[in-house]
């Protein structure tokens, strides 16, 4: 039938073992690693780009995150489409390769309002492709479960965060020798090559069951205060409202992310005078070290729940923005990241899992429409940088994520009192 095959016995909790005998997930992991090298090469050199190559001022430039605003609407639509087909790759395939388009469209750039137009219109739609993946490799874990299902989303999206230890160096590089335009149409290609592992494999996706609850269900969920649609407890009286409210949680403690990478290079450069290796290397140390973080949390996840785990994850987010605004020497920046590392690898590796447990009749929307809760993020942190930058300088601007980061920890800790996301929402699914 050309879907995704593979036999997870429900007595086996080996993570590498369950990714490697699955060929969507093997695929899936090589995509996304091929995937994170070119985002991440990319985004750094963003402001630069827009600066030296379209002579657009720094203030402006800082702006373009702003096109991201788009991405929520982007999510929607896709993941709404991904509800009515039965291939879930479909979409990821579109989507990849209107991203390749866009970036090619983006190196070839002459005016400066193109990036903008670009960024807006065609890469929001193109950032779609993560979502579907996710959403493709949750109904394949819907076939075969595992008591490690947690833990093999993760591993999977750690093959993303691996791309983004080569990356940024790989960028740096490539952009110094061969130039920033290039380096764009290295990222589409990029786009491009991820579809490559995957073939033409197609993953159906997994219908829910809608029938009525038995009374005695019914009857034990409302003792819990749950609330029933179907087989799920999270029906069509709250809609979208959980998985609204827990990504709203996720831009307020994700947004400091675009600040990091537009002023912390210009802060060590101007004004700690570090060399260029060295601040490669603070900006390289928090997705190697996120890597390793990423299975730890999976574990506690499958311990605490992932919600819990995202609202511990949040405090020490709070931690790294206070150590970027008080440090004046590069240890503290590397302090910084170490604490950062953390609050990534437990919303990388776990904030899809969540989404998808508040909306697990609609997986396809859940997964899309947190994969463009990150530019939406990206798109609040830049604006918020714009004004903070010329409030408050670098690089006590950074205060500001760290409130709207202490803002996201209350939001998760009432999204897991209220809502109580766990995995008992995908014991419906047949």
């Amino acid at each position: 039938m050309g879907q995704a095959e593979g036999d997870h016995s429900l007595k086996d909790t080996s993570v590498a073992r369950i990714i490697w005998r699955t060929p969507f997930l093997r695929a899936a992991c090589i995509s996304l690693f091929v995937a994170g090298i070119g985002t991440s090469s990319t985004m750094p050199q963003m402001t630069l780009y827009l600066v030296t190559e379209l002579h657009i001022p720094i203030q402006a430039a800082g702006l373009y995150y702003l096109v991201n605003l788009t991405a929520p609407v982007a999510g929607f639509l896709v993941g709404t489409l991904s509800e009515r087909l039965a291939n879930r790759l479909f979409l990821y395939r579109t989507c990849a390769v209107i991203a390749a388009l866009g970036w090619t469209a983006m190196a070839l750039a002459d005016r400066p309002w193109m990036p903008f137009l670009i960024g807006a219109f065609v890469l929001s739609f193109g950032g779609g492709a993560m979502g579907q993946l996710f959403a493709a490799t949750r109904d394949e874990l819907s076939r075969h479960p595992s008591p490690a299902d947690n833990r093999i989303v993760s591993a999977v999206r750690m093959s993303f965060t691996a791309g983004w230890i080569v990356g940024p160096v790989l960028g740096s590089w490539f952009g110094a020798t061969f130039g920033l335009r290039p380096l764009l149409l290295a990222n589409a290609a990029c786009l491009v090559v991820q579809l490559v592992p995957l073939g033409t494999r197609r993953v159906e996706r997994f219908r829910l069951e809608t029938g009525k609850p038995d009374e005695s269900a019914e009857s034990t969920a409302r003792r819990h205060g749950d609330r029933i649609r179907g087989t799920t407890r999270y029906g069509t009286k709250n809609g979208l409202t959980p998985l609204l409210v827990f990504l709203g949680c996720c831009v307020l403690v994700m947004n400091g992310d675009t600040m990091k990478f537009a002023f912390l290079p210009l802060y060590m450069a101007n004004q700690l005078h570090v060399g260029d290796a060295l601040r490669g290397t603070v900006i390289a140390v928090q997705p190697f070290l996120e890597l390793l973080l990423m299975p730890v949390f999976a574990r506690l996840a499958d311990r605490f729940t992932p919600i819990r785990v995202l609202a511990m994850a949040a405090l020490l987010g709070v931690g790294a923005h206070l150590a970027y605004a008080t440090s004046t020497q590069v240890a503290g920046l590397f302090v910084g990241q170490m604490l950062m590392s953390g609050l990534w690898a437990a919303v990388a590796g776990l904030g899809i899992t969540v989404a998808q447990q508040l909306c697990p009749d609609r997986i396809g929307l859940a997964s899309s429409m947190f994969s463009s809760c990150i530019p939406l993020a990206g798109a609040v942190g830049g604006s918020v940088g714009a004004f903070g930058v010329g409030w408050l300088g670098i690089p006590q601007l950074f205060v500001i994520p760290a409130a709207l980061t202490a803002l996201g920890f209350v939001g998760f800790l009432l999204t897991a009192r209220r809502f109580r996301p766990d995995d008992a929402a995908f014991a419906a699914r047949v």
